[in-house]
């Protein structure tokens, strides 16, 4: 069923409540807001039964109300809820099952409830280990909403300045350069914050990005990140990778988006994925790290590693390993950027394709020769498919790349249908 706006009296109704009630820092999605009631796997259905094919959501990891998360969410809540004050087998044996699928240098991890609070976490810890308070994070990065890395999140705007202590780098752009060119660039800037920080008597902690650069527009090429990450640790800063966009088998060639690069981290973030839709998140680190922050400070969480969000993310590695997710993100990902590159051809608003598995940017632009940026044909682009029951959203710094990240479940037939939807607004 094609989705179609709701009645201009309910969703007006809908949105003055919503004003009233939650204030004017919330936005919406689209022009025409969305209101699900209703989700099953790579769908969500609104109160008038309206479908919409779900291209954008990586928080519903394995799918909308997958029954065995559900389960086990289920299951645990009834029997307990406490914390890690009180031992637990679950939460222990979701943290060995988390490890398991990192390389043998990342020996521990601490729970959250948010990305938010593992990249807070990391800063943290990064500070504790190194002495420093200096941080380099790309241009348009997002990394959460706690003070300390809202001030580390560029892309919140300038309501939110950036501490004194960041720098920002510009993301390695592999639409305007080439993949060697970009790397040589994002090396060179990364070493041009750290004199910067240098001369301001800025002892550097740590270089941080989204592991696809997601907010900057979605730069997901191998090669790119080797010098940035060398100068860094030559500076005696840590390097963290943040995978709460790129992590949990998205990418189809790994379980985490820092294994293309071949580049152990220091320290790791997770976010919401890991409970598809379930309010849990971490920070996987070496060993060295958190004994040093261990020894000088302590950690308690209320909610991060309760049983009940342990038991879900046990449910939802267990999907993922027996679903075949990271092949199917692989196979399908490799068979939607084909389709997508057919489209290119076609129109050539479509300035560029990139992504790994899963995780797909589309450029759009005005003219494909200078590949200038085209954030009104972006927006009327989003809500175009939006109104035919397509669901994707927008990054970059230009807001002219359309994010396709949808749950991990998506096939190839979904595959079709978000292609030949797209080729029909495109054409419009």
């Amino acid at each position: 069923m094609t989705a179609e706006a709701p009645s201009v009296s309910a969703a007006d109704g809908l949105l003055a409540r919503r004003r009233r009630l939650l204030g004017p820092a919330y936005r919406l999605l689209y022009q025409d807001p969305v209101h699900p009631v209703r989700g099953e796997g790579v769908w969500l259905y609104d109160a008038d039964g309206n479908a919409f094919l779900d291209v954008y959501n990586n928080v519903p990891s394995v799918g909308h109300c997958h029954p065995r998360v559900v389960a086990a969410l289920a299951e645990q809540a009834a029997r307990l809820n406490t914390h890690t004050r009180y031992l637990h087998e679950t939460v222990l044996d979701y943290a060995e099952a988390l490890l398991a699928t990192f390389p043998d240098e990342i020996g521990h991890v601490m729970l959250t409830c948010t990305g938010s609070e593992a990249n807070d976490l990391a800063v943290r810890a990064a500070r504790v280990f190194t002495g420093g308070t200096g941080f380099i994070v790309t241009r348009f990065a997002y990394h959460g909403v706690t003070v300390a890395v809202a001030e580390m999140s560029p892309s919140l705007g300038a309501g939110v300045p950036l501490g004194a202590h960041v720098r920002t780098v510009a993301a390695p752009d592999t639409f305007r350069r080439t993949p060697a060119e970009a790397a040589a660039g994002f090396e060179a800037d990364v070493r041009a914050a750290l004199a910067d920080m240098q001369r301001h008597g800025i002892k550097p902690a740590a270089l941080l990005f989204d592991t696809v650069f997601a907010s900057d527009g979605v730069f997901p090429a191998t090669g790119i990140v080797d010098g940035a990450v060398a100068a860094m640790r030559e500076a005696g800063g840590l390097y963290i990778a943040d995978e709460v966009q790129a992590g949990l088998a998205r990418t189809g060639s790994h379980m985490w988006g820092f294994e293309r690069y071949g580049i152990v981290p220091d320290l790791v973030t997770m976010g919401k994925p890991m409970g598809d839709g379930h309010p849990i998140a971490g920070m996987a680190a070496r060993p060295e790290i958190l004994a040093e922050f261990g020894e000088r400070t302590r950690y308690f969480n209320t909610f991060g590693g309760n049983p009940v969000s342990a038991a879900v993310g046990l449910a939802v590695l267990d999907v993922v390993r027996d679903e075949g997710l990271m092949a199917n993100a692989a196979r399908v990902g490799a068979y939607l950027a084909d389709g997508l590159r057919a489209l290119q051809q076609r129109h050539p608003s479509l300035g560029d394709i990139r992504g790994a598995g899963l995780y797909v940017g589309m450029e759009i632009v005005e003219d494909d020769a200078a590949r200038s940026p085209s954030p009104a044909r972006t927006t009327r682009l989003v809500n175009d498919l939006r109104r035919r029951g397509v669901l994707v959203g927008i990054s970059g710094a230009h807001a002219n790349v359309v994010k396709v990240r949808p749950p991990l479940p998506f096939s190839t037939a979904h595959a079709d249908l978000f292609l030949e939807r797209l080729d029909a607004c495109l054409g419009a």
